[in-house]
């Protein structure tokens, strides 16, 4: 039996307002949409909110790039994310934005509570300022060369190559990523919140066993290291909201975004009566909120967001749930491979449920990472969906509907045997509430083999070629579709449209968990439709190949352009033909390639283009010797402006495809061209 009345508000990270949403993404909505949806399942009242993430200077930009607001922008994007979660049956309650009254209202309010108490300061501070668009650049805008190894192209907050960490003042030959100009360090007076203020109460918290073990130890380490004020401020340009007393200052994006779960909350609980804002959210709420979201994000989550909360008199959540990232194939998501997969690219090909079978076969209660191996997702789910659990309904279906009008016996008689199936549920919800969901799928096929062996013990096809066995036959397959509708009451919270589809062929109101305790006697059943077809290995190819073709251009190393496919960039905004037609692409011959002294990543390339010569850096070491370069033919953009490096000054770019490291191709065929022609 289920436990009973339980209020639960639940919320996934918001996914931003830049961008489509990808499979990767969707490891964390249907990890929250199963366990929301178990919950209503056994009659809990659970409601599930989330919203799309609207602020920041990468909305701006992108805006002002397409020539359109960042309403517009998010307008759209707003469109498309609620498009994708429909279609994989991902079932919010409320799905709102970040950029709403409510949440204006409620982050003005939050930041005036903590400034009342005292825990807002304000200081000057030195930051980049790219003077051509005149704005403060954010770290992210900022790339240079690593203070500690010399890597080039890193951004202004930490190095990929050696991992270091720093401040973007210590980026050495900085530029702006915008304009690509020189910073200069200019002075702005912002906002910090002072996370030192709640240090105890987030140690007692934290101890209170509201975060999973690896996570409260992670958070541990930060404190160890010493909590740090959080700057809430950006200055004017930036797309959000601006700052009640502070003109031409905004909220950070990461200050007012978690405050957009309690505005699609409130926003929900305007047009619902029956909800209370107040009774969730204030500091002596008796209700339960949960926060599922990724591994990357526990900082904001696990010690900003209590703090704030608790600094402006709200509740703190009840449990925050971090998971890991994805894999494909075990390697991480790659565009040149094709397993860079947006979720409209998958469900261009597949099944949604497929995927939310998978993702649940796989999860736990962790932060470990998860991997979505091709192969074993097509012989997973034909085995386990297709050739366990349907292939019981298609068995037994045909003999019911056929031979007895599609009306099941008066009596199950394998009582014992269905009663095994609903005691197994005790331990199958146990599972599902601690997000064991893996244990739970493994509990419930070793279920769905145990009818598969009744029926197999039993023959029902061999039974009904001999006379006076019809009635054996009708209890038989009787059996069998009881154990069949227990195990899609299981299933429902990771398959609901399959369930959905099963009410409709076993002729039942909605599933709730208990409605199992009596099996199904003397129940007329409709006729039998396939529930779900096999994965086809051709279907797999195409979404892989179309991932490959849909996908945009990639950030390449220095000295590099790319015309393939990046591992973790998004599409770049789009650009006009004119733009493009601005280019000079030449064929060019490597008459000299040489290492860099001090450099990882470069190689220096001496390129003939027919009578001039040109100098140039490109980050290709990682894929070619020096000595395999020369007298090779390359494409290069030969009317880029010089930039100058610290090794000296490059004239030029090659041009390069494929995912990096020693996948990285800038060699062009020797089918006759020459060096200084145009590529057309």
């Amino acid at each position: 039996m289920s436990q009973k009345n339980r209020t639960i508000l639940v919320t996934s990270a918001l996914p931003y307002a830049n961008g489509p949403i990808h499979i990767g993404h969707m490891v964390e909505y249907i990890q929250t949409d199963i366990w929301a949806r178990f919950q209503r399942l056994r009659g809990q009242h659970c409601t599930y909110v989330c919203a799309d993430d609207a602020h920041g200077t990468p909305i701006m930009l992108r805006a002002r790039q397409e020539g359109i607001t960042p309403e517009a922008l998010i307008a759209a994007s707003a469109l498309e994310h609620q498009a994708d979660f429909a279609a994989f049956n991902i079932s919010f309650d409320n799905y709102y934005s970040t950029h709403s009254d409510e949440n204006r209202t409620l982050a003005a309010q939050v930041f005036e509570r903590n400034q009342a108490g005292g825990h807002i300061a304000s200081r000057t501070i030195t930051q980049a300022y790219d003077a051509q668009e005149n704005m403060f650049l954010p770290d992210r805008f900022i790339k240079g060369e690593c203070p500690r190894c010399g890597a080039a192209d890193q951004y202004g907050d930490n190095c990929e190559a050696c991992g270091a960490t720093y401040a973007p003042t210590e980026l050495k030959n900085a530029v702006s990523a915008i304009s690509g100009t020189t910073p200069v360090e200019k002075e702005t007076e912002h906002l910090f919140f002072k996370l030192t203020d709640f240090e105890d109460l987030l140690k007692t918290w934290i101890k209170a066993g509201h975060l999973q073990t690896e996570v409260a130890n992670k958070v541990e380490e930060w404190f160890e290291a010493g909590l740090q004020e959080w700057g809430i401020s950006r200055d004017a340009p930036y797309f959000g909201f601006e700052i009640p007393g502070h003109p031409d200052k905004y909220f950070y994006v990461w200050m007012d975004a978690p405050i957009g779960y309690m505005a699609s909350f409130k926003n929900l609980c305007d047009r619902n009566p029956e909800l209370d804002f107040d009774q969730y959210w204030n500091s002596d709420s008796d209700t339960e909120l949960y926060h599922f979201i990724g591994k990357d994000i526990i900082n904001f989550h696990a010690l900003f967001w209590p703090a704030m909360l608790k600094g402006a008199n709200y509740r703190t959540p009840t449990a925050i749930f971090a998971h890991g990232f994805l894999t494909v194939d075990g390697q991480k998501m790659s565009k040149s491979r094709g397993t860079f997969i947006n979720a409209r690219a998958y469900l261009d090909h597949l099944n949604p449920e497929y995927l939310r079978y998978y993702f649940a076969a796989k999860l736990g209660s962790g932060v470990d990472d998860i991997d979505l191996n091709l192969e074993d997702f097509v012989l997973r789910v034909n085995s386990d969906l297709v050739g366990k659990v349907v292939n019981i309904a298609s068995r037994c279906a045909g003999f019911i509907n056929k031979r007895f009008s599609g009306q099941l016996s008066d009596q199950c008689t394998e009582s014992g045997l269905y009663q095994a199936f609903v005691d197994e549920g005790d331990a199958i919800a146990g599972d599902y509430e601690r997000r064991e969901f893996g244990q739970a799928i493994r509990k419930i096929m070793a279920l769905a083999d145990r009818a598969n062996q009744y029926i197999d013990a039993n023959k029902p096809w061999v039974l009904a070629k001999e006379a006076g066995k019809e009635q054996m036959v009708q209890d038989v397959c009787s059996v069998g579709l009881n154990l069949f509708r227990v195990l899609m009451t299981y299933l429902q919270p990771v398959l609901p449209a399959m369930a959905a589809d099963v009410e409709t062929f076993l002729q039942l109101p909605a599933m709730t968990w208990d409605s199992i305790d009596t099996p199904l006697t003397g129940h007329t059943i409709n006729k039998f439709k396939p529930l779900m077809t096999r994965v086809e290995q051709e279907k797999i190819d195409a979404m892989l190949e179309d991932s490959k073709d849909s996908l945009g251009t990639t950030t390449a190393a220095p000295g590099t352009a790319a015309s393939g496919p990046s591992t973790t960039d998004p599409i770049a905004a789009t650009i006009s033909f004119e733009d493009f037609a601005k280019l000079d692409l030449r064929i060019a011959r490597i008459s000299k390639a040489a290492h860099v002294e001090g450099a990882d990543k470069l190689l220096q390339l001496t390129l003939d283009i027919g009578g001039e010569t040109r100098n140039v850096f490109a980050g290709i070491k990682s894929a070619y010797a020096p000595e395999a370069l020369e007298g090779k033919l390359t494409v290069m953009v030969a009317n880029l402006a010089p930039r100058k490096m610290r090794f000296g000054v490059s004239e030029g770019m090659v041009l390069a495809a494929g995912p990096g490291g020693s996948d990285l191709f800038v060699l062009h065929p020797d089918d006759g061209a020459e060096p200084g022609m145009r590529v057309k």
